[in-house]
């Protein structure tokens, strides 16, 4: 009888998920994927310019701490990213795509100017701005609202649905702009830049300080809404399994349309925060993208909201660190684009080694006969 061998080739390395890995250790992780994108960043900075690397990390931090009004400025920013980052994280701790908050934000922006030009000179201020805060939150729930009652009762696909209704909110705010300054410039100005009605005052001299307080306290509001009320632990029951969720009583529709009413409203706050807080205006490019910048945000922090004022800080540090490299060494914004797009990449690759572990596996050989 004739016997054979037969070589079994496995791989030399395979990839299991990580199930007891610490805090500590992730952070180490996260530390190092930073450092080794600096490397990088220092290595294309050289390729690229012949600049000093230490000289143009320098400057990035300038960009940020240099002065107490790019301090104020930052955490403007910040606070801007994360509200909209605590406005997408239950849905997308539901598993809930929610594409649609920069058009959310655009329409609660959108009812905030149209209070102040319509009613800025027939109303006082803070009564002006309290019916300000209510349509601009009224507006983004609604917003939010449509994709979730379809999503619900015909099972809609919600990340297109949301998805396009950005671009509805940006032909509607273009609209209205057109019919507000009959120019033609398709620009809209300061409002109510003289008398100030439905502006935000500023709070011990600082003009952004009521936003960033604002936001500090949702925060925690949102954080405590998760963590611990029987709303957050239904939102997580029905993100891992819906089926299980109604198994367990739990009515699926009304979680999905409740999330998104909240999801909604603070897109909405989001919106009124920039136009009576910030910009004093209404554009297109009211939110600057941040409702999709949001998403990576809320990713990174796990769906964490103390954690999202971490990653909210990194990428908008970046954001105005590659900006202020731009202007100081004179660079194409293309530059501060890559370097922030290599510090990103690295920072998201780095989340692959958190979750999974490469493990190497010797080959084996087994006698067939």
């Amino acid at each position: 009888m004739k016997t054979t061998e037969k070589h079994l080739h496995e791989p030399l390395f395979h990839i299991t998920r990580r199930t007891d890995i610490s805090a500590a250790k992730a952070w180490m992780i996260r530390l190092l994927a930073i450092l080794a994108a600096l490397i990088v960043c220092a290595l294309v900075i050289v390729t690229i310019t012949d600049y000093n690397p230490l000289q143009v990390y320098v400057k990035m931090f300038e960009g940020s701490f240099s002065s107490e009004r790019k301090i104020m400025m930052l955490l403007q920013n910040i606070a801007m990213l994360l509200c909209i980052s605590l406005a997408v994280t239950p849905a997308f701790k539901m598993r809930f795509w929610n594409l649609g908050a920069e058009g959310q934000v655009l329409v609660g922006g959108l009812a905030s100017a149209a209070c102040m030009f319509y009613a800025g000179d027939s109303m006082p201020s803070p009564l002006l701005i309290l019916v300000m805060l209510v349509t601009s939150i009224l507006s983004g729930v609604i917003w939010g609202l449509i994709p979730a009652f379809f999503k619900s009762f015909w099972g809609t696909n919600e990340s297109l649905f949301t998805l396009m209704m950005n671009y509805v909110a940006m032909q509607l705010v273009a609209f209205c702009i057109m019919v507000w300054v009959p120019s033609g410039s398709n620009v809209m100005g300061i409002i109510n830049q003289n008398s100030q009605s439905g502006w935000l005052p500023e709070l011990f001299g600082q003009k952004y300080l009521i936003n960033i307080l604002i936001v500090a306290v949702l925060t925690v509001v949102m954080f405590v809404y998760l963590k611990y009320s029987k709303q957050g632990y239904e939102i997580a029951v029905v993100g891992e399994s819906e089926n299980t969720a109604r198994y367990v009583g739990i009515n699926v529709k009304k979680v999905i349309m409740r999330t998104m009413v909240i999801s909604g409203g603070i897109c909405g706050l989001a919106g009124f925060l920039l136009v009576s807080g910030t910009n004093h205006t209404v554009s297109k490019e009211l939110a600057g993208g941040m409702g999709f910048t949001a998403i990576m945000v809320s990713w990174l922090a796990k769906f964490n909201p103390l954690m999202m004022v971490l990653t909210s800080f990194l990428i908008v540090f970046l954001q105005r660190g590659a900006s202020e490299i731009a202007t100081a060494f004179r660079l194409n914004e293309s530059v501060s684009d890559i370097l922030t797009g290599i510090i990103i990449f690295f920072i998201i690759g780095c989340e692959f080694f958190i979750n999974y572990k490469i493990n190497k596996k010797s080959k084996k050989k087994e006698a067939v006969a």
